[in-house]
């Protein structure tokens, strides 16, 4: 299960989940599938993911965007992606 939240402060302010189930599917592929689907949910723009974003979720099986890795103006501090 893949969890999108939009974070504001130390609030969150919106959430969402993304869980499919696909043994064949590649680890990547489900990774980019709920990425865009998750950002399609909150309504935000899919950010750039950077190097510190691969090792992060590699590491610790979460990540954080901050405002900077978006192309558009966002309303919110930072987008917290994590598996559960």
């Amino acid at each position: 299960m893949l969890v999108g939240r939009l974070i504001k402060g130390t609030h969150t302010i919106k959430e969402s989940i993304f869980n499919k189930d696909n043994e064949e599917a590649d680890f990547r592929d489900l990774l980019e599938e709920g990425l865009i689907s998750i950002c399609r949910d909150l309504d935000i723009p899919v950010p750039l993911w950077l190097n510190k974003n691969t090792s992060e979720f590699a590491r610790y099986r979460k990540t954080f965007f901050a405002k900077d890795q978006f192309v558009e103006n966002v309303k919110f501090d930072r987008f917290e992606l994590k598996i559960e």
